[in-house]
């Protein structure tokens, strides 16, 4: 998969992550990131910016890697920790890009995500995520509902959030806890909220009904580990 950005970049470099190559604009002037990537030996092609928009569109800084796809934690792996935040079905790499920063900053590591119908790890979500990619772990399973069920006989309380529910600011988030934050637009399944412990709400005092699902994300998440 390619990685792009200098930020990415710079913090791929810093992980020792494996760089099969690097696609460099011509005019690339960030001496630090080029002196990285030759003391690393890494391989190196210079390119137009037309030639860098053809292997990616998006704002690439005029950098972009050639690197492993991304590789999933395992289950185990995160439930080592006692904040996990599950996205049920997020379509948008940006929010999940935005909210693996949050995460990072918030001082969480585990997230879990569904292996159908959902984003995964691309270059959009490493470049969103500013360079925290590589600080948190992602799991994706295949079910869920089902791994909700094991987290709960593994003591985790499940936190959904819907405009329905409680006060996200009157929720107890004390012990093991796993957040759930809904898709763009349809938010948390039925049968993922039929299986919720308690359900988080942010009031709504002006005219829009709902929030972005990576600012809703960072509320709740800032409001859970402040509460600890």
């Amino acid at each position: 998969m390619y990685i792009y950005g200098k930020n990415v970049a710079l913090e791929a470099l810093e992980k020792n992550k494996k760089i099969k190559k690097a696609f460099i604009y011509e005019k690339f002037n960030d001496k630090n990131l080029l002196n990285k990537l030759i003391n690393k030996k890494i391989k190196i092609s210079y390119h137009t910016k037309y030639e860098l928009d053809n292997i990616e569109k998006a704002n690439h800084q005029g950098i972009i890697l050639e690197v492993d796809d991304y590789e999933y934690a395992s289950l185990d792996e995160v439930l080592k920790e006692d904040i996990i935040i599950m996205l049920d079905h997020l379509e948008d790499p940006h929010n999940f890009g935005a909210i693996i920063r949050t995460c990072e900053a918030a001082g969480i590591k585990s997230l879990i995500i569904p292996k159908d119908r959902s984003v995964k790890v691309n270059g959009t979500v490493s470049k969103v995520s500013t360079g925290t990619l590589e600080n948190v772990q992602i799991a994706m399973v295949n079910n869920l509902v089902n791994t909700i069920k094991e987290l709960k006989e593994k003591g985790y309380w499940i936190i959904g959030t819907d405009m329905k529910g409680t006060d996200f600011k009157q929720i107890d988030y004390t012990g093991k806890i796993v957040i759930i934050i809904g898709s763009e637009g349809k938010g948390i399944s039925r049968l993922v909220e039929e299986n919720c412990d308690f359900i988080a709400s942010i009031p709504m005092n002006g005219n829009v009904n709902s929030l972005n699902a990576s600012v809703a994300a960072a509320l709740i998440i800032f409001e859970a580990v402040r509460n600890r």
